[in-house]
């Protein structure tokens, strides 16, 4: 039944107060150097925020984008490995987006910045996993672009190829997620300006890590990222056979972080807790004895599933299939071949900012046509590159 329309009418400015004043109200509880949606800059700020605060927006229209909904068929460390229960890309930000979310309500920051930083962190990460952003790295510094790094391309996506319009705090945390191996404890570092946040994502970009991220909230989703895959990626790797069900992580690791994934969760989350201020000086910590055993497990990991011969076996096939697509759509886009599906399934779409566009090198846009891919769509597309298209009946 058709909605009168009187059900049709927007909110009253009436209820639009109300829900501001009520979403002050709950923030004025947080920490004092909690994030708060005062504190939100847009670079454009086409739109005024609605009911939701500035965060929440951006957790929405990141949801809403098409680099999100590509989540789905990226594979976290086992790529080429054909199990219905390990861990994908959206599997992990939802883990890593309620663990800072947790880790965020307990320290009273802001949960809405939270979950927008965790739901973005990873939306710049491609084919075949992180020995995918090594080929795709060579290849581009190869052509003269740079190196790749997922970090800054998270921010490409959100920020200029489809131009979401976020806040800074939260493109600033998104960027600074990775790195998280060498920190024992981390403070934030303002960043003042878009003029200063640009010249930090040209940092990054050339390989210089150079600054924490601007916000404790962005602290806590860098530490979350690793809470949410230390522990997962042992049990993925005893799901898959790569290491026995029974195989014991080093004593170390047992006697301070736990066996098994739910138990390296809660120890971390715990240590966490309990090391961190964020109520007047601001900095997010283990203790000294965690990040001894975290580095313990990281180096077994290293050895016993990221390099497991098992595991890279293919690795020669796929920097071969990264090199021809780079090859081949590089050509289709000096050559202007329209039909390419450089062209019709990323240059002439509807989704893309015209911008973008406009300043993109065509290298920059073989690029980050690759990078956006599903490790699915990208093994069909080399498919088609490599394999005779047969002709069924007659040509036409």
């Amino acid at each position: 039944m058709p909605r009168s329309k009187k059900d049709q009418r927007l909110p009253s400015p009436g209820i639009d107060s109300s829900i501001h004043a009520m979403t002050d109200k709950r923030e004025s509880l947080l920490s004092p150097l909690a994030a708060t949606s005062v504190d939100a800059v847009r670079r454009h700020n086409r739109k005024p925020d609605d009911i939701r605060t500035p965060y929440s927006r951006d957790a929405d229209r990141i949801i809403h984008t098409r680099a999100y909904t590509r989540y789905i068929d990226k594979t976290q460390v086992f790529y080429l490995v054909e199990n219905d229960h390990i861990t994908h890309r959206v599997i992990h930000v939802q883990i890593v987006s309620k663990i800072a979310r947790t880790i965020g309500r307990c320290l009273r920051l802001n949960e809405d910045l939270i979950e927008a930083i965790a739901l973005g962190h990873d939306i710049g990460h491609i084919p075949y996993g992180h020995f995918g952003e090594t080929c795709l790295s060579e290849l581009c510094e190869q052509y003269g672009i740079g190196k790749f790094f997922h970090n800054v391309q998270s921010v490409q996506f959100l920020d200029r190829i489809e131009d979401c319009d976020l806040t800074m705090q939260v493109l600033d945390g998104i960027l600074c997620h990775n790195g998280e191996a060498d920190d024992l404890k981390i403070s934030p570092e303002p960043c003042q300006t878009w003029l200063a946040f640009d010249k930090k994502v040209q940092d990054n970009a050339d390989g210089r890590r150079t600054k924490e991220p601007m916000t404790l909230e962005g602290c806590v989703v860098k530490f979350s990222d690793t809470i949410a895959y230390i522990g997962r990626d042992v049990q993925d790797a005893r799901e898959v056979g790569l290491i026995g069900r029974t195989t014991p992580l080093p004593q170390e690791c047992r006697d301070t972080l736990g066996d098994s994934n739910r138990e390296i969760i809660n120890t971390l989350i715990y240590d966490l807790l309990e090391n961190s201020n964020t109520e007047d000086i601001g900095y997010i910590s283990y203790s000294p004895d965690v990040e001894k055993a975290l580095i313990s497990l990281r180096s077994f990991s290293r050895i016993h599933i990221y390099n497991n011969k098992k595991l890279t076996s293919e690795r020669e096939k796929v920097k071969q299939m990264y090199a021809t697509l780079f090859a081949t759509y590089l050509n289709d886009v000096e050559e202007e071949l329209r039909d390419a599906k450089i062209f019709t399934d990323f240059i002439d779409t509807s989704w893309i900012s015209q911008i973008y566009l406009q300043s993109a090198t065509s290298p920059e846009l073989v690029r980050d046509f690759i990078a956006g891919m599903t490790d699915r769509y990208f093994a069909k597309r080399y498919e088609e590159c490599v394999i005779p298209r047969r002709i069924e009946g007659k040509f036409s």
